[in-house]
């Protein structure tokens, strides 16, 4: 007699090509031990977990190219929520650098208020020359005081030009904000005094302008006026998202004198201007008595028309607009991955329907609606998993790429990473919950009758 038992009994299914018992119980002799249903369900109730895995695995491996496209929604969706992770932290990481080699001592005024900015004003005109003279003076416990008028104008040598901003400073200045000169030499108090058309340039934009032999010396011209070059400045890099080292630099008064002009109502109108404290400790007491000063002087009753910011608190502000930053893109590639539940969704629909005769075979036979009800939902999580581990090696990858070829240090951590895979397996349980469902409540003798 042929075997038709499954598993060694003969009601309990056996593993076909699509993953369901199609065995029929064996023609019966008086000597053939005999089973009733009831007993034939308590057998099938103690269906191993690892078949019932094993059963869903060859259903999907049944269906290669489906379930690699019903996958393809989460890889993306993965991929671009650790992309857009990792490209805001890295974001935020630049920032927090940047930030830091400004020293923990510097301050920096800054003019305007709330109201300035919600009119939309981009330079308001609240702080004069007069008011970084007063500190210097008057307050005692700061050390040094860089005041910087800052636009932008055309630099041009010979036949090459470009468009950069162009920073008029003191001599404070290198001091004050950390910066270095990689060739010839800084402004001099006689070079501010006498108002002296002389520049110091960024590296990068003596590259771009003087390319061959030594740029000290030499001249350029802004607007239409020309500056001996006796400097350049050691390389600094990007500061808040503009390049220090493409920049040119000239005197305050030349600035005043020469390229910006004076306010007829304000006089001269600074950018901002930065200060030095005399130590760490004394940052608190530094910004107390600027801004009493300030107010003083502005004879201010209400809102400030101005803002003492500190290293700490411009590391403060960055961190939430870049943390914002990283929630919206994590939000943006969410919405990716909240699609490929979907497409999963719809595809197991798809399959429950397909599938509705191996189902009620399945059930004719004793399955529980559990058991069926539990196959789908590994489905579910095995696509839903592995379409996160894929998304996660190019999400991965690319955070990798940008941060090899780009100024960003992009960084992803591993708790991130394992996050989303998590998270992709959840999604797909939670829109394997529907299909699974219906699968489950199949009617065996509706289902039967497409025999």
């Amino acid at each position: 007699m042929p075997p038709a038992t499954c598993a060694k009994e003969r009601w309990l299914p056996s593993m076909s090509a699509t993953g369901w018992c199609t065995a029929a119980p064996t023609s019966m002799t008086t000597a053939a031990p005999t089973r009733s249903v009831e007993s034939a369900a308590v057998v099938v109730a103690r269906l191993p977990l690892r078949e019932t895995v094993g059963m869903a695995l060859g259903a999907l491996g049944a269906n290669r190219l489906r379930s690699l496209l019903t996958m393809l929604g989460i890889v993306i969706g993965n991929a671009s929520v650790i992309t857009l992770v990792g490209v805001g932290q890295g974001a935020q990481n630049l920032a927090k650098d940047q930030l830091s080699s400004l020293g923990a001592n510097v301050l920096f005024v800054v003019p305007g208020n709330n109201d300035t900015r919600r009119r939309g004003i981009s330079n308001p005109k609240t702080l004069v020359l007069a008011d970084a003279d007063a500190i210097a003076e008057q307050v005692p416990s700061v050390a040094k005081v860089a005041p910087q008028i800052t636009t932008s104008q055309t630099v041009r040598a010979g036949n090459l030009s470009a468009t950069v901003t162009v920073t008029g400073i003191t001599p404070e200045f290198l001091s004050v904000r950390r910066f270095d000169m990689a060739q010839g030499r800084f402004f001099s108090n006689e070079d501010l005094k006498a108002a002296r058309t002389v520049t110091v340039l960024g590296p990068d934009l003596a590259e771009r302008l003087l390319p061959e032999g030594s740029p000290i010396g030499r001249s350029v011209r802004i607007k239409n006026q020309s500056f001996q070059v006796i400097g350049i400045m050691a390389s600094k890099g990007a500061f808040l998202g503009q390049n220090q080292d493409d920049a040119a630099y000239v005197p305050l008064t030349t600035m005043v004198n020469r390229l910006s002009g004076r306010d007829p109502t304000y006089g001269t109108s600074l950018s901002f201007i930065s200060v030095e404290a005399r130590d760490p400790a004394s940052i608190s007491a530094a910004r107390f008595q600027i801004t009493n000063l300030l107010r003083q002087r502005h004879r201010i009753l209400r809102e400030d028309d101005f803002a003492v910011r500190s290293q700490k608190d411009a590391l403060s502000i960055v961190g939430t607009i870049t943390g914002g930053l990283t929630l919206m893109l994590a939000a943006i590639g969410g919405i990716s991955l909240l699609v490929g539940g979907i497409g999963i969704m719809n595809i197991m629909l798809v399959s429950v329907s397909e599938r509705t005769q191996e189902i009620g075979l399945r059930k004719a036979v004793g399955a529980r609606s559990g058991d069926v009800l539990l196959q789908f939902l590994v489905e579910a999580l095995v696509v839903s998993s592995l379409g996160g581990l894929l998304g996660s090696g190019l999400g991965v990858g690319a955070v990798m790429a940008v941060a090899a070829f780009t100024p960003l240090p992009a960084s992803i951590g591993a708790v991130s990473v394992l996050g989303t895979v998590l998270l992709s397996g959840s999604i797909g349980l939670f829109f394997g919950v529907v299909p699974a469902r219906r699968a489950a409540q199949l009617d065996p003798i509706v289902a039967l009758r497409r025999l």
